[in-house]
């Protein structure tokens, strides 16, 4: 609906995109957005498609015996043209984990469409879209959490391991089957090279998964220098680290319709985005710089873990983790 009801029908995707981009470049980016033939000059009432609500319900302080503890309660509500009202609609990718569980046909229905080689390659990509079927129409996202993907809900659980013994969608053996089939295949994987790549990527692909990445909201804006003597108040910062580290693979995509090329959706994970060919992320809490997430890597090559290698730190960085059962931590000033 980027187009807007009742334009003109030879307006394409192509100068679409060129009307986004020529934003970038303007004296006064809102003022070029809703102007006389900007993006949302295009756009009114009629093209609203959906509200997502993303509501903080719960909050407990801190306390001598635990840490602080908010709870948001995520829900999507697409809206019907002809009833002219919105209708609680499921959220996109967001696994309804534990009706899957508890139904046998729909358990195996669910390993079969996502082990399928197609959609596997698209879990991998960041491009699945999973049918409304095996989705929840609500999720609630309790923040903190820590950074391996144990803490990360909801899919923790539907991977065979520790506690899960004969109540889990996937066994190891399916996932390392699918990346051998892949292999097979001659399918080039971006991101799931492993059993702990395939399960961070059930996580974020999710509304909740994606939202807990940050070990914070998500969504939320966590600063802009956390280095600072007096960090900045959340309520001030423009954007959340999402928005920030997803801009280049946003940006290239419009690109590509402008210059009518086939646009590549694939994503990194989203809590370490892609490089996609430029530098511009290199040294920010994005990718290598202070405060990015970071694996460790094991003393031999066989105990590092191939899908996350490449998350590294930049000189005079270290990778620390909070836990010593996890190798996902972040990137901080190497002790002296």
């Amino acid at each position: 609906k980027a187009k807007g009801d009742g334009n003109d029908a030879s307006l394409g995707c192509r100068e679409i995109a060129r009307r986004w981009l020529a934003t970038g470049s303007a004296p006064s980016a809102m003022d070029k957005l809703s102007g006389k033939d900007g993006p949302l000059d295009l756009i009114d009432a009629r093209n609203i498609d959906r509200i997502e609500t993303n509501l903080q319900i719960a909050h407990a302080p801190k306390s001598a015996v635990r840490d602080f503890r908010t709870d948001y309660l995520l829900k999507v509500f697409d809206y019907d043209g002809a009833a002219k009202r919105f209708t609680e609609a499921a959220l996109e990718n967001q696994i309804d984990r534990d009706r899957i569980l508890a139904d046998e046909a729909l358990r195996r229905d669910f390993k079969a469409w996502l082990l399928d080689p197609k959609h596997f390659a698209e879990l991998d990509r960041g491009t699945l879209l999973i049918p409304d079927r095996f989705l929840a129409t609500s999720a609630v996202a309790p923040t903190p959490t820590g950074f391996d993907v144990s803490e990360l809900e909801p899919e923790f659980g539907m991977v065979q391991g520790e506690g899960t013994a004969g109540n889990a969608v996937f066994s190891d053996g399916d996932v390392v089957g699918a990346l051998q089939k892949a292999a097979a295949d001659g399918t080039k994987l971006q991101n799931i090279q492993s059993l702990a790549g395939f399960e961070r990527r059930l996580n974020d692909v999710t509304c909740a998964g994606c939202h807990q990445t940050r070990g914070i909201g998500g969504f939320h804006f966590p600063g802009v220098d956390w280095m600072a003597a007096k960090p900045s108040n959340s309520t001030v910062v423009p954007a959340s680290p999402h928005f920030f580290g997803d801009q280049p693979r946003r940006r290239d995509i419009l690109a590509s319709f402008r210059d009518g090329k086939a646009p590549d959706f694939s994503r990194g994970f989203s809590n370490r985005p892609q490089l996609r060919g430029s530098t511009e992320l290199a040294g920010t809490e994005y990718t290598d710089g202070w405060g990015a997430h970071c694996y460790l890597p094991g003393a031999r090559p066989a105990e590092t873990d191939r899908s996350f290698r490449g998350w590294t730190c930049a000189e005079g960085l270290a990778c620390q983790v909070a836990a010593k059962a996890s190798r996902i931590g972040m990137c901080f000033v190497k002790d002296r």
